[in-house]
Order: C-alpha cells, then structure tokens, then sequence
C-alpha cells in the first residue's frame, strides 16, 4: 500500500440550529399566537395557512399572508403585529417542551468538541427563555431576528452564528425543520439537515435542500456518524488508509 497522504486535521463540522420545531416543540403554539394575534386585527386566516410560513422573517410572514386576504399594513403595523405575536406566543410558553433528544444532542455535541449555535427567526423576547428549558447558560450562542438584518429565508441568521462561533459557515451544517430553514442554507452555501418535528414532510424537506431527514434530535443524535461527527476518540483511532 503506497504511502498514506494526509492533510492538516479538519476537525467536525459545526452545526447550526434552528429553535422551533428543531430543538423546541413549538412550531404550534407560534401558530395559535400568529392566530391570535392577526384575529386581533381583523386577519382571519386558516391554521393550516399560518402553519406553512412558520419559520420566516416575521415581516415576510405577515407579507405573504397579507397577499392572501388582500389587506395592507403598514411597516409600523407590522412592528406592532410581531410583538403581538411574541406576547401571546409568552402566554402560551408554559405548555412549551424540549422536543426528545434536544439535550441530550447538544451535550454530545459538547462533549465531542464539535462547535454549534442556535439561529432563530423569532425576537429575543421569545426566544431566550428556550436556553432555560433546554438547559444551556445564558451565554450559549444565540442569534435572534432582532440581530440580523433580514431572517430567513436569507442566509443573515446562519452566516451571524457561524461567525459568533468562529468557523467557516462552508463547513457548517445548518439544521432546521422549515423549508425555509434550508433555503437559508442553501443561500448561505451551508449543507442542510432537515428534521420532521415541525410539520413538513421528507419529500418538502429534500426539495428544499436536505441531504438527510430525521424524525427530531433524538434521531440525528443516534445518527450523527451520516453527518460527519466522530465519537469522541475517532479523530485519533481511524485505521489508516480508510475512508
């Protein structure tokens, strides 16, 4: 066998994370927020319908809905709308839960060395206490709509967590469970990892530019080999020659 050729170590890759529907189960309960909220204003709009843009920027969100009633708002109303949002999405926060395997994956994650962040389209105000109910520290990488200049489906999100964690957003792997999550991605030139936890199906998730689909953390957890993170101990115990 010739002479083995190697380069410097790489390490793993870094993973980015959305918040609702990947590592929280909430995709719903900010469903019946948008719900509430829009009724207030005189938006009646079908469950199913918000449920298709959870996810976006929020001034996409109501953009796009806005488009389906005819109605108009202006910027200032838009403002107002998201807070309305974020405010009846609080009374709803308690019957919020980590969905399986979220803490369990995040600590692996740490645990092996591999670097990761939290990107979400949603406010600070929202999206901060979901560090408590995961477990983390106040100090764990987060980046929030109200850090960036566009959310999703623009790559500001991701590319921001990249570089609060300090790496190469081409060697990340964004993971997210919106179809709009992944088109971040793809903009942003990250590879994409789609999770079925918040509602969109494997076929939606692959169009959109998954190169796996699991069921929710616990299930990427069990296989984060297919996304290129080692054990532990496997940086330094690969036979020679292998793949």
């Amino acid at each position: 066998m010739g002479e083995q050729v190697t380069g410097p170590p790489l390490g793993a890759p870094a993973l980015l994370f959305d918040l609702d529907g990947t590592l929280i189960d909430s995709v719903y309960q900010h469903v019946l927020a948008w719900q509430e909220a829009l009724t207030a204003v005189g938006i009646e709009l079908s469950v199913w319908k918000l449920h298709r843009r959870i996810g976006m920027s929020g001034g996409l969100f109501v953009t796009a809905l806005l488009r389906e009633t005819g109605g108009v708002l202006s910027p200032g109303q838009i403002r107002e709308l998201n807070l309305a949002h974020a405010e009846a999405y609080g009374r709803r926060r308690d019957t919020v839960r980590p969905l399986p395997g979220a803490r369990e994956l995040l600590a692996a994650l740490t645990e092996r060395g591999v670097k990761w962040a939290i990107a979400t389209s949603g406010l600070a105000l929202a999206a901060r206490p979901a560090l408590d109910m995961l477990g983390l520290p106040a100090d764990t990488p987060l980046v929030t709509r109200d850090q960036v200049r566009h959310a999703k489906p623009d790559p500001d999100l991701f590319l921001a967590a990249a570089e609060r964690i300090g790496v190469d957003i081409g060697s990340a792997i964004v993971v997210g469970d919106s179809i709009w999550d992944l088109l971040a991605a793809r903009r942003a030139r990250a590879l994409g990892v789609g999770l079925l936890a918040g509602g969109y199906g494997r076929d939606e998730l692959e169009r959109a530019g998954a190169y796996r689909v699991y069921a929710d953390p616990a299930d990427l957890l069990a296989h984060l080999d297919e996304v290129g993170v080692r054990g532990v101990t496997d940086w330094a115990t690969d036979p020679a020659g292998e793949d």
